[in-house]
């Protein structure tokens, strides 16, 4: 079965749903899990996907890069699935240039909380409580917003149009920054 991104251009109605919350009473959802996962893996220009990105509207997030120092690397830190996440807790405030597979080659500053608390269940069903921090919350908060259908073209402050190549020269310029660490963050707007 061939698996195609979900985009804006083609898609937009079917990116802008909500995506139901997995059921873990069996274990069919792992099927979805595997293809997510499969995906993932082989296409190096994925850092991380919310199912919805690729069919699959169900809560479903594959992590595979949080890591911003080692940005540019090829070597992934992640690899993982969070099942029915979601965020109990957010402080401070950064900006990041976002970038998406979904919104092709609109490039939007976006507002994030620096720290979350997340809760959610690994593929055998084991709950986590774990706080994210930097760029891996701005990464999870990305991916969670595609699981209740707001993309970051939604929630930018800026939208350029840049390819890849583009895109990794303006951040040179432009990187990730921290305005706070510890503010209370409304993760509702």
């Amino acid at each position: 079965m061939k698996i195609h991104y979900k985009t804006i251009e083609k898609d937009l109605e079917y990116l802008r749903q909500i995506s139901k919350e997995v059921d873990l009473s069996n274990n069919a959802y792992k099927k979805d899990v595997k293809i997510l996962s499969d995906l993932c893996a082989t296409d190096e220009n994925i850092l991380a996907l919310a199912a919805v990105q690729v069919g699959i509207p169900k809560r479903l997030i594959y992590l595979k890069k949080t890591d911003l120092s080692k940005f540019d690397d090829s070597k992934y830190n992640e690899k993982k699935v969070l099942i029915n996440p979601v965020i109990t807790k957010a402080y401070g405030l950064t900006r990041y240039w976002e970038a998406c597979a979904s919104c092709l080659d609109n490039l939007g500053l976006v507002e994030r909380p620096y720290k979350i608390e997340l809760e959610y269940y690994d593929i055998n069903k084991k709950k986590y409580k774990e706080i994210f921090k930097g760029f891996s919350a701005t990464v999870i908060c990305h991916e969670i917003d595609h699981l209740n259908g707001i993309l970051h073209i939604d929630k930018a402050i800026k939208i350029y149009h840049m390819d890849k190549d583009q895109r990794i020269e303006f951040r040179k310029n432009h990187p990730y920054e921290i305005i706070n660490k510890i503010k209370k963050y409304n993760i509702n707007i």
